[in-house]
């Protein structure tokens, strides 16, 4: 049994919090850390009303290593899960190495004054992971995440070859909001927003933000049109995935989303350029995230359900194979149980599950991994039972793109 320190009371921290606090023979002790002490009491209160478990909350600023290498050696956590924002990656990355702890995050890390993520700031880690006999593992959420181990345990259990894959993420919830994004506003519309990109035959091609999209019938979801983005367990599975000669990320959106993405992009309040307001500095895109709904907030009333999976072609002994893996979740049902909408609930869980594998010893190996990097056999064996439970099915169809 370990402690573990969570930093980040968003909502996918509060998902991991809670799923932690469920995973009592491995999470001896847990600590909740965000900026905002008062985040981490309320899901601390929640926990302790629905599971019966108390933990500890702290105050925490994550941009300055100083706080977290003395937040840790306060606590004495053998591994810190973080799930705040990407920007402070590097940071709490330092702060593990310097104070001798294991690392798990969620999403990869991106500069605050560019929209560009991609893991060579955190691949050039490995290293002084590995001199210190520490892990740290980079993106445990869904996607990346699950969807990084259903390529692993697809190219492990069906494939001798896999040459192209479609991960394919499709919300097909209602919150009720007439605007919000699923996660922090922020990071979602900067992703968004940026040109798309995929990978075919040894290259990178790009395309106008959202001009490429095909419908597709997901299951317990039906027909939705679906976007090609540039997403970054791309990155990483181009060089964990041998003989790959094509891969795309495709998410949904509605048109009312749509709608209002392109007026807020029209008038300039996406943009991460600071301008000047009343004789003071402002980032447009900083003052929206203020005033439309927190992510963690949209839970209660949330209904319908999300599919997220993996469309994966290549050859089986000699002869050519289409499969496809993916989850159902339904929005209701994480409300009942950890207080969340399923966006959250669906990178929260793998977390909690990736570190209970690295405290377990079981993805426990010196350096800088992504998580198709490591044996998927155990987190597919018991991700189901942690809610998130996956269907395999093999296509006499081709995608229609």
């Amino acid at each position: 049994m370990s402690k573990v320190l969570i930093i980040g009371a968003g909502g996918v921290g509060g998902v991991v919090a809670h799923k932690c606090a469920m995973m009592k023979d491995t999470y001896s002790d847990i600590m909740l850390a965000s900026r905002t002490k008062s985040k981490c009491d309320a899901i601390a209160k929640q926990i302790e009303e629905m599971h019966g478990r108390k933990i500890h909350t702290a105050a925490l600023d994550a941009d300055d290593p100083k706080n977290t290498v003395a937040l840790i050696r306060q606590f004495q956590p053998a591994l810190v899960i973080n799930v705040a924002l990407p920007y402070q990656d590097l940071a709490i990355m330092d702060a593990c190495l310097e104070a001798g702890v294991h690392y798990l995050d969620t999403a990869n890390y991106e500069p605050i004054d560019e929209a560009k993520f991609e893991y060579s700031w955190q691949w050039a880690y490995r290293e002084r992971f590995e001199k210190a006999g520490l892990t740290a593992i980079l993106g445990c959420g869904f996607d990346p995440g699950q969807t990084n181990i259903y390529c692993a345990w697809a190219a492990k259990n069906h494939f001798d070859e896999i040459h192209t894959i479609d991960i394919m993420d499709c919300n097909a919830g209602s919150h009720g909001k007439a605007f919000a994004t699923n996660f922090n506003p922020e990071i979602n519309i900067r992703e968004i927003t940026q040109r798309g990109k995929y990978w075919e035959n040894g290259q990178w091609k790009e395309t106008d933000p959202l001009s490429v999209f095909t419908p597709f019938d997901f299951a317990e979801c039906g027909v939705k049109d679906m976007y090609l983005m540039y997403h970054e367990e791309l990155e990483s599975l181009v060089q964990n995935i041998k003989g790959l000669k094509k891969i795309r990320f495709w998410m949904t959106f509605g048109q009312q989303y749509l709608t209002h993405l392109r007026v807020l992009e029209n008038v300039g309040m996406t943009s991460i350029k600071p301008v000047m307001y009343e004789g003071k500095e402002i980032v447009p895109l900083q003052f929206l995230k203020a005033v439309l709904p927190k992510p963690e907030e949209l839970g209660e009333n949330y209904s319908g359900k999300t599919n997220i999976g993996c469309w994966i072609e290549g050859v089986k002994d000699g002869k050519f194979k289409r499969y496809y893996i993916y989850n159902v979740c339904d929005h209701a049902q994480c409300w009942k149980e950890v207080r969340s909408q399923a966006i959250s609930y669906t990178t929260g869980v793998p977390a909690a599950l990736g570190g209970k594998l690295l405290l377990d010893g079981v993805w426990k190996k010196q350096g800088v991994w992504n998580v198709e990097q490591m044996d998927p056999t155990p987190f597919m064996q018991q991700i189901g039972a942690l809610g998130l439970p996956w269907v395999e099915t093999y296509p006499d169809q081709p995608l229609p793109i």
